[in-house]
C-alpha cells in the first residue's frame, strides 16, 4: 500500500502486484478481532430488554413501574419518559466518546491489538458491577466502564478488519464486525427473552452475560498477530513483513510491503495528526469519513429501535414477553441484512447499498409514522392487524439498514483515512458515532412522548438528506487499496476543486494548495 496523499501517484498504482491467498490465518484473526462488534451488539441488545423487565424498574425506577402498571393494557406514548432511566442507556456511550482519544494513541503507538485487549477488560469489568449493582450509582459506573471498552474496540477493531483484509474483499471481512454487533444483539434479545422469566434476578443475568464476550475476544485477543501497517507503523519491519506474508499465504509481497513502508514514512512525518485532519488533502476524509457518515448512521433512527424496541414495542400495548419476542425478530432481520451486505458488497459497491436501502428506510419511516398517527395513542389496544403491520415494516427497515447504514457506517470511514491519520480519523469517527448514539438514547423516549408520531416523520427527513449526501459526495471505494483511496477525491467533480492533487497542500489556511 502507499503512501497515502503525499506520495507521487505514479508511484501508488501498484495495487495489481499484490497477490494473496485466503488463509486459516487469516481467517483466525478476523474471527477473533469482530469479536469486538459482539461487545457493541450484545450492549445493545440487553439495555432495552433490561429497561422492559419489572423487576428491574421496581428495583431501581419504581416511578416508571407505577406509571407502567397505571397503562399496563393501553398505548401510550409517555408510559416510560424518565430521563435517569435513558441515562442507564446513553451513559455507556458518554463514556466511550470520552476514552475512544485515549485508545487512538494506544492504538497508533502499541497497535490494535492492545486496544482490542484493553476493551475487553473495561468490558468484563464493567459488566460484573452492572451485575452485583444495588443502586443507581452502581449501575451507571457499570454502565460508564462498559463505555471505556466500547470505546477502545470500536476505535481498534475496524481498523483491524481493514488493515488486515486484501483490497479486493475487504468489504466482505471489514463487515465482519457488523455482523457479530447484529449476532450480539440477536443473542441479547435471546437472553433477555429467557431470563424475564427469571424472578426477581433475571435482569442480572442479562446483564451479568456481558463478561461471555468481553471473555472471548479478550483471550482470544492474546493470539492475535498485530496488523502489518501498525507493525511497519512501529518500525517492526522485519516482524510486519512475516505477519504481511502469512496472512496473505504468499511470500511474494514486495509490491505490498513497499507500499505499506512508503506510507509508514509519510506517517511519521506526521507529529500531529488530529491537526492534520483539518488540512485542505484530508478534507473529504473529515467530513465524509468522520463527521457525516458516523452522525448520519446514527440519526437514521435505527438505535432508537435497538435500544428501546422492547419497551416501544410494550408502549405499542405489545405484552412484556410478546414485545421481547418481537424484538428478537427485527434483530434477526439485522442478521440477515449483514450477510447480504457482506456477500454483495464488494459487487456492487457502497455507493449502491447507501443510496438504494435509504430510499426504503424513506419509505418505511413515513409508513410507519402514518400508521401511529392513524392508530396509535389512543388509549386501547392497537388491533392485531395493525400491530403486525408495525412489526413487519420495522423488521424491513432493520433489514434495509442491516445491509447498508449499519455495516458501511463503519466500513467506508475505516477505508477512507491514509495511515498517518487513520487512528485519529478512527477516533474522531467513534466519537461522532457516541456522541449522536448517546444523544438518542437520551432524548428518544421524551421525544416520542411529546412528538409522538413526529418523530418517526423527523427520521424520514433525515434519511432522504443523508442519501443524497452519499449520491453527491461519496465516490466509489470497493476494491481500491486504503493507501490509494485519496486518488478517488482527487477525481471527484466535487472534491478535486478542493484537494487539487495533492502536491502542494496547504496549512491550515486554506490559501494554499489551491487548484490552478
Amino acid at each position: 500500500m502507499a503512501g497515502g496523499a503525499f506520495a507521487d501517484g505514479a508511484t501508488l498504482k501498484r495495487a495489481h502486484l499484490y497477490e494473496y491467498k485466503t488463509t486459516g490465518y487469516f481467517i483466525f484473526s478476523c474471527l477473533v478481532a469482530a469479536m469486538g462488534g459482539s461487545l457493541f451488539g450484545y450492549d445493545l441488545g440487553v439495555s432495552g430488554g433490561v429497561t422492559s423487565m419489572d423487576d428491574f424498574l421496581k428495583k431501581f425506577f419504581p416511578q416508571v413501574y407505577r406509571r407502567k402498571q397505571q397503562h399496563l393494557h393501553e398505548t401510550d406514548y409517555c408510559k416510560y419518559d424518565n430521563q435517569i432511566l435513558t441515562l442507564f442507556t446513553s451513559s455507556l456511550y458518554f463514556g466511550a466518546l470520552i476514552f475512544t482519544f485515549a485508545a487512538s494513541h494506544l492504538t497508533r503507538s502499541k497497535g490494535r491489538k492492545a486496544s482490542i485487549i484493553c476493551g475487553s477488560l473495561s468490558f468484563f469489568c464493567g459488566a460484573i458491577i452492572n451485575a452485583f449493582a444495588m443502586n443507581i450509582a452502581m449501575l451507571i459506573i457499570g454502565r460508564l466502564l462498559l463505555g471505556v471498552g466500547i470505546g477502545f474496540s470500536n476505535q481498534a477493531v475496524p481498523l483491524y478488519l481493514s488493515e488486515m483484509a486484501p483490497a479486493k474483499t475487504r468489504g466482505r471481512y471489514n463487515q465482519l464486525f457488523q455482523l457479530t454487533t447484529c449476532l450480539g444483539i440477536l443473542v441479547a434479545n435471546l437472553v433477555n427473552y429467557g431470563t424475564e422469566k427469571i424472578h426477581p434476578w433475571g435482569w442480572r443475568l442479562s446483564l451479568g452475560s456481558a463478561t461471555i464476550p468481553a471473555i472471548l475476544m479478550g483471550v482470544g485477543a492474546l493470539f492475535l498477530p498485530e496488523t502489518p501497517n501498525s507493525l511497519v507503523e512501529q518500525g517492526k519491519l522485519e516482524e510486519g513483513r512475516k505477519v504481511l506474508e502469512k496472512v496473505r499465504g504468499t511470500t511474494n509481497v514486495d509490491a505490498e510491503f513497499a507500499d505499506l513502508i512508503d506510507a509508514s514514512n509519510e506517517a511519521k512525518a506526521i507529529k500531529h495528526p488530529f491537526r492534520n485532519l483539518l488540512t485542505r488533502k484530508n478534507r473529504p476524509q473529515l467530513i465524509i469519513g468522520a463527521l457525516g457518515i458516523p452522525m448520519f448512521q446514527q440519526l437514521t433512527g435505527m438505535n432508537s429501535i435497538l435500544f428501546y424496541a422492547p419497551v416501544f414495542f410494550q408502549s405499542l400495548g405489545f405484552g412484556s414477553g410478546t414485545s421481547l419476542y418481537s424484538s428478537v425478530i427485527t434483530s434477526g432481520a439485522l442478521v440477515v441484512g449483514a450477510l447480504t451486505s457482506m456477500a454483495l458488497v464488494d459487487k456492487f459497491g457502497r455507493r449502491t447499498f447507501f443510496i438504494e436501502a435509504s430510499i426504503e428506510m424513506f419509505c418505511y419511516m413515513v409508513a410507519l409514522a402514518i400508521t401511529l398517527a392513524l392508530k396509535f395513542g389512543q388509549g386501547v389496544n392497537l388491533p392485531k392487524a395493525i400491530s403486525v403491520f408495525l412489526v413487519i415494516i420495522i423488521c424491513l427497515f432493520c433489514f434495509a439498514y442491516g445491509r447498508s447504514w449499519g455495516p458501511l457506517g463503519w466500513l467506508v470511514p475505516s477505508e477512507l483515512f491514509p495511515l498517518e491519520t487513520r487512528s485519529a480519523g478512527q477516533s474522531i469517527v467513534v466519537c461522532v458515532n457516541m456522541i449522536f448514539t448517546a444523544l438518542i438514547a437520551q432524548c428518544f423516549l421524551v421525544s416520542l412522548c411529546h412528538l409522538r408520531y413526529g418523530i418517526f416523520l423527523i427520521f424520514a427527513g433525515l434519511v432522504a438528506f443523508m442519501g443524497s449526501f452519499i449520491f453527491f459526495l461519496l465516490p466509489e471505494t470497493k476494491q481500491v487499496p486504503i493507501e490509494e483511496i485519496y486518488i478517488l477525491f482527487q477525481n471527484h467533480w466535487f472534491w478535486k476543486k478542493i484537494v487539487g492533487d495533492g502536491t502542494n497542500d496547504d496549512g491550515l489556511d486554506g490559501k494554499k494548495g489551491q487548484p490552478n
